[in-house]
């Protein structure tokens, strides 16, 4: 039903997008008695530069996720992407076909919203098929109606003679996601669909939308800032910040071979625990805290930061890491626990066996395994090989 679709290209991209009109003063001397300002008001409009000099490839049949802080250009990402909005440079290709002058609506695009965008007034049948209607194209909507029904499985059907406002959310999003599908569409775009849905139905929606990713493997593009979301229904992973994309791959390599502090300090629950201190010929110091590197050598250099997750800090009564207990946060799902401890210079979160009794408030001793430390470079972020 749904059709084939290879590779998607940025090559430098650059976007930038115009804000409201602000207003600026020119000529801002005070008028002499008046205790006023003098010249005239001028509007100018401000372009913000979001998107900048983007590279990236989406793979033949793989959902890449898009993860990065607030304001970092994830939906205008997207938003290029689909042609809805417009590029000051670069080139953005489909099967290397160059999307410059080809219009959102010829693209073979299936966008799927967090706000759902269904017509309030058209119950859920008319919804899905309301692409063909206005197409002239009424004949195809029945067979449409009993693919897409077949397609999003048990319960779907009961949904069809429904209007939006008696829908649930996560039925809502199943109707919106079926509409996208009625199309055929050649990729499927995601803007955090899932966003608005409880915890409850954000797992249940999400585990039919990973049921519908790879039954079809239809290439797509995932927008969203829920970590757990993007792990469970993308191929890889693109972290942005600022505008640019700062390292791809499976979440699995982004976790164990960060390019920067900023992948290493975004991704992962809780974010890697990062260490100002220096390079000396017997490893990485800071104060009484030292680490010794296996199988690597530096020269010795300041301004180095020390990365290590939590997972690789333990207790131990000789550690260097010695302080007080902030916080404990059970685990229980993987019998576990973070526990928060504040040092003399760090805070410092460790991933201990739910089995270790630690209580809020006790002075603790922790350790690092040397052989999973990274090294970054303090002033450019940039790890150090």
């Amino acid at each position: 039903m749904i059709a084939p679709m290879s590779t998607i290209r940025l090559y430098d991209v650059s976007a930038r997008y115009t804000e409201p009109e602000r207003i600026n003063l020119l000529g801002k001397q005070r008028a002499v008695g008046s205790g006023g300002l003098t010249g005239a008001l001028a509007r100018e409009p401000y372009r913000k530069l979001v998107l900048d000099r983007v590279n990236l490839e989406i793979r033949h049949g793989e959902t890449m996720g898009i993860l990065g802080p607030s304001g970092c250009g994830k939906t205008t990402l997207l938003r290029v992407i689909a042609g809805l909005m417009p590029i000051d440079s670069g080139l953005i290709t489909y099967d290397d076909q160059d999307m410059a002058h080809v219009p959102t609506g010829e693209r073979g695009i299936g966008i799927v919203f967090q706000n759902y965008a269904l017509y309030p007034m058209m119950n859920s049948r008319e919804n899905v098929g309301f692409f063909f209607r206005i197409h002239r194209r009424d004949e195809e909507i029945p067979e449409r109606i009993r693919e897409v029904s077949r397609v999003m499985g048990i319960g779907f059907a009961e949904l069809l003679d429904k209007r939006p406002a008696w829908l649930s959310g996560g039925q809502r999003q199943r109707v919106a996601l079926a509409r996208r599908i009625a199309r055929d569409p050649r990729l499927f775009l995601f803007d955090e669909p899932l966003s608005n849905l409880d915890a409850k139905l954000r797992v249940k929606t999400r585990a039919e939308l990973k049921r519908l990713i790879t039954r079809y493997k239809v290439t797509g593009v995932y927008v969203t800032h829920d970590q757990t979301e993007a792990l469970a229904l993308c191929d890889r992973l693109a972290i942005m910040n600022e505008g640019r994309i700062e390292q791809v791959g499976t979440a699995h390599y982004l976790m164990e071979h960060p390019l920067t502090t900023m992948v290493a300090s975004f991704l992962g629950t809780p974010p890697m625990n990062l260490f100002q201190g220096e390079l000396t010929e017997q490893g990485w110091r800071c104060g009484d805290f030292s680490i010794s590197i296996q199988g690597r050598q530096f020269a010795p250099r300041e301004h180095v930061t020390l990365g290590v997750r939590s997972e690789h800090i333990y207790l131990d009564p000789d550690g260097p890491l010695r302080g007080s207990v902030a916080l404990v946060e059970p685990l229980l799902s993987e019998r576990a626990q973070l526990v928060y401890v504040d040092t003399a210079r760090f805070q410092v979160v460790a991933r201990l066996p739910q089995g270790i009794s630690v209580r809020i408030d006790d002075t603790v001793a922790l350790n690092v395994d040397p052989g999973h430390v990274h090294l970054f470079d303090s002033v450019s972020g940039r790890r150090l090989t």
